[in-house]
């Protein structure tokens, strides 16, 4: 197996990708790749392993692309020393591989090439947590709400699933593409960063059911009926215009919750029990108000008196109550093996994308942690911010508006 020192067949090496400065990976970086007009649409190119979605673009892939089957999640810490320039180091080397990998070919020195040519709808998306700035004297370019969130009652946060200096989201349709995308990435920073969680989660197969149906989570729930529509929502909800950072200007920020999920006892609760603690019926995933998922909750109407959803029922409490407090979910599942005496450890890895935290994200979190009828069955046990940096154009790198 070549080392770091043993050129792979393309003549390049790890050391020389790390030492070899801008130019190099500024030239190798700005391979042809599918484009196409959203980011929901891939380019084909000869059957459904090949399927490609563009790296570069006014905004990061991995947001509003159709969710994929398989994601993982990354934070990794900077080196104690680290500084702006390994910072840009790390940026550009996940700029070229990044781009390389989604559009179906071998990273630069990469050892296993013959796991890189069906991508799958491969994404990376990156960003930057809250202290990162900080860390390597950029604190005053930091975007106003990325902090990490206030505790909350409900939750038992466990060290392992929390923070992190930068982020990687890697998704795709297939495991094996995603699986060799994430050592890819973090071998070749290694020297410069350390791995401080990851995350793994899934959705339905591609295939299985049309693209764009909502998610059901493993409480058999649907999960993520209400988001923005693509277009003016997505602009004045989602992504950054700019104002109080210019070098964001396309990014988002992002949330991420690991949520555990007691399906031991949500399985003793009758099917009755869980619609009103839920406020949706299981099959359709309509509102107790209406016939079809996408029905508008009519949270006052009332029975014999008695209100049809419960004030305390997950959808009224998670429902915006100024048009501000609304943002992007994207949810996938997890299944872990259990600890010793249980059936299952399951849970979500639930992601919020929003312009600003404190006036879209914060509210409903706070209405939901105070008297969410749901809190009985799921607990909060890992929380982080990151600040999802704008996408990049040709010839440029991944942050290079902040670093420049």
């Amino acid at each position: 197996m070549p080392d770091a020192r043993t050129p792979d067949r393309r003549g390049l090496s790890r050391r020389r990708l790390l030492t070899g400065g801008a130019a190099a990976l500024g030239a190798a970086g700005v391979g042809a790749v599918a484009t196409s007009a959203s980011r929901s649409d891939a380019a084909s190119i000869g059957g459904f392993g090949s399927e490609t979605i563009p790296f570069r673009g006014a905004h990061q892939a991995g947001i509003t692309t159709v969710p994929p089957a398989h994601v993982v999640f990354v934070a990794v810490d900077l080196a104690p020393s680290a500084t702006v320039g390994d910072l840009r180091s790390i940026l550009r080397l996940w700029t070229t591989d990044a781009e390389r990998l989604t559009s179906g070919r071998p990273a630069l020195a990469d050892t296993e090439p013959e796991l890189a040519t069906a991508p799958a709808r491969l994404t990376v998306t990156v960003g930057l947590g809250p202290e990162v700035f900080d860390r390597v004297g950029l604190g005053d370019r930091r975007p106003a709400s990325v902090r990490q969130l206030p505790p909350f009652a409900v939750d038992r946060l466990e060290s392992s699933w929390n923070g992190g200096d930068l982020l990687l989201q890697i998704g795709g349709d297939d495991p094996s593409a995603a699986a060799h995308a994430t050592r890819v990435l973090l071998k070749n920073v290694r020297s410069m960063t350390s791995v401080r969680w990851q995350q793994r989660g899934f959705r339905t197969a591609r295939g299985v059911r049309p693209d764009g149906q909502t998610m059901r989570n493993m409480m058999g729930q649907v999960d993520g009926t209400v988001n923005p529509t693509p277009g003016p929502d997505l602009d004045g909800l989602v992504w950054d215009q700019g104002r109080d950072q210019p070098w964001f200007a396309g990014g988002t920020t992002m949330v991420l919750r690991r949520i555990r999920i007691e399906l031991d006892t949500w399985d003793e609760l009758d099917p009755r029990g869980r619609e009103l603690t839920i406020g949706r019926r299981q099959d359709t995933g309509a509102p107790l108000t209406g016939v079809h998922e996408h029905d508008e909750p009519d949270l006052d109407a009332t029975r014999m008196g008695i209100p049809v959803i419960p004030a305390n029922a997950h959808i009224a409490r998670a429902h915006h109550q100024t048009p501000r407090e609304r943002f992007l979910r994207r949810a996938f599942n997890y299944d872990d093996p259990p600890p010793r005496g249980l059936t299952s450890d399951v849970g979500l890895v639930f992601t919020a994308f929003q312009q600003d935290i404190d006036a879209q994200f914060l509210p409903v979190q706070r209405r939901l942690a105070e008297a969410d009828a749901l809190n009985e069955w799921t607990t909060p046990i890992g929380s982080a911010v990151f600040a999802i940096l704008p996408g990049v154009k040709g010839g440029e790198y991944l942050g290079q508006s902040l670093l420049t």
